[in-house]
């Protein structure tokens, strides 16, 4: 009963402790989720799949009724006597009301080239959303990185406060013993308190990034949650692109191939059976002056030669926006090539001057704690020690800054590639 109740504690906290972290990767996919253009993503597929539809409709027989009624000056009349025969002028007054019937057979293939078209645009258009929502990564990555950076601050605030709390503890039973100013104690508290107000300072910065990034995630994302620190591959950086513009570029290319096809098809015959009904008078025979029902059924050909004229011109005018396309894919990977050149400078850089940073950390270190040792001993007073604590803090602070700003290069560098 006691390992259950135990349990029963222990296990809520667990589970707490679980929602409490969030990883970068994790991240993005909660931002992409819940971000608003994501639903532009449906109505751009409703949208294709409508117009498809419509397009298909068009080999349906296609219906339309039309009537007139109409007064004429003058009718054809038969004015040779005819023996025995009487022939009598139709009315001036006429009277039709048609019903027609139209079925195409065969429209050099019109609709399967707007089919080809829409679905092509459907992509190109979904594609524009995914390099939208791609470049929502950046920002993600500024303020994840960011709050990691002030987690880094914020240890680093702790170390000082206990180097100063260990020297406010010496240089006080130095005090009460008659060795050393009360001045000497106050200079440790102030700095103390002044180590205080940085870590109040850091926290509130990453309460205002976490309250930022809950905003993109949808969630509303605890004051102390944990962020995991990204682990970047250790392979070297390859200058291989796989970024979604790319992908938008191909597909744009293909819907101007797909145009081609289209003003081809619109330059071809149209073939269809037709099937017309009325009632009217007069019906066929025009010179039987009555109301009769009538018909006309039979095979329609159309060719219209008018394409014939701009179709050199529209496919010069696909030439040009391919070859835009073609630029505009040039000029992207120029830009993005350079900035991969940049950032694995910025990452070489901060290489070399991380183990710079470590090397003066170790000797900050040994004089702080010969420093120490110092004041102790009452050889130095609080405020070179607080000198040498300073200092190391300043090395640290300037590995912290180096290491997180080596991580946002090296994640920089996969996100401009297209691999994060």
């Amino acid at each position: 009963m006691k390992r259950i109740l135990l349990t029963l504690l222990v296990l809520p906290a667990l589970l707490q402790a679980q929602q409490q972290t969030l990883s970068l990767i994790k991240a993005y996919d909660l931002a992409t989720q819940n971000y608003p253009l994501i639903k532009q993503r449906e109505l751009v597929s409703r949208t294709s799949n409508i117009n498809i539809d419509n397009l298909s409709k068009g080999f349906l027989p296609q219906f339309s009724v039309s009537g007139q009624a109409t007064y004429q000056s003058d009718v054809t009349k038969v004015s040779i006597p005819v023996p025995g025969i009487s022939i009598t002028p139709p009315s001036k007054d006429q009277y039709k009301i048609v019903a027609d019937i139209n079925q195409l057979i065969y429209d050099g293939g019109s609709i399967a080239a707007q089919k080809n078209i829409q679905q092509l645009n459907d992509a190109s258009e979904q594609q524009k959303i995914e390099v939208e929502l791609y470049k929502l990564k950046e920002r993600i990555n500024q303020l994840f990185l960011g709050v990691l950076y002030l987690d880094e601050q914020l240890k680093q605030v702790d170390l000082v406060k206990e180097d100063l709390n260990n020297g406010i503890t010496k240089t006080a039973a130095q005090v009460n013993n008659g060795v050393a100013f009360k001045s000497n104690l106050n200079v440790l508290k102030a700095e103390l308190l002044k180590a205080d107000q940085r870590a109040i300072e850091l926290q509130s910065s990453r309460k205002g990034l976490i309250d930022v990034l809950g905003l993109f995630v949808n969630q509303s994302l605890p004051e102390n949650i944990n962020l995991e620190k990204p682990v970047v591959a250790t392979a070297p950086l390859t200058n291989d692109i796989q970024r979604p513009e790319l992908k938008l570029y191909t597909t744009q290319e293909k819907l101007l191939n797909g145009q081609y096809k289209l003003i081809d098809s619109k330059n071809k015959p149209k073939a269809s059976v037709f099937l017309q009904s009325g009632y009217g008078r007069p019906g066929l025979n025009l010179l039987k002056d009555e109301f009769a029902f009538f018909y006309t059924t039979g095979v329609r050909l159309n060719w219209s030669f008018g394409g014939l004229y701009t179709r050199k011109n529209d496919k010069q005018l696909i030439d040009i926006n391919k070859k835009t396309v073609a630029i505009q894919k040039e000029t992207f990977l120029l830009n993005t090539n350079t900035s991969l050149q940049q950032q694995q400078a910025e990452v070489d850089k901060l290489k070399k001057l991380i183990e710079k940073d470590s090397e003066i950390i170790d000797l900050r270190l040994k004089v702080k704690e010969a420093a120490k040792a110092q004041l102790d001993n009452s050889v130095i007073t609080a405020n070179d020690y607080l000198r040498e604590v300073n200092a190391e803090d300043q090395a640290r602070q300037s590995l912290i800054t180096h290491q997180v700003q080596l991580l946002q290069a090296q994640i920089n560098y996969q996100t401009i590639s297209g691999k994060q």
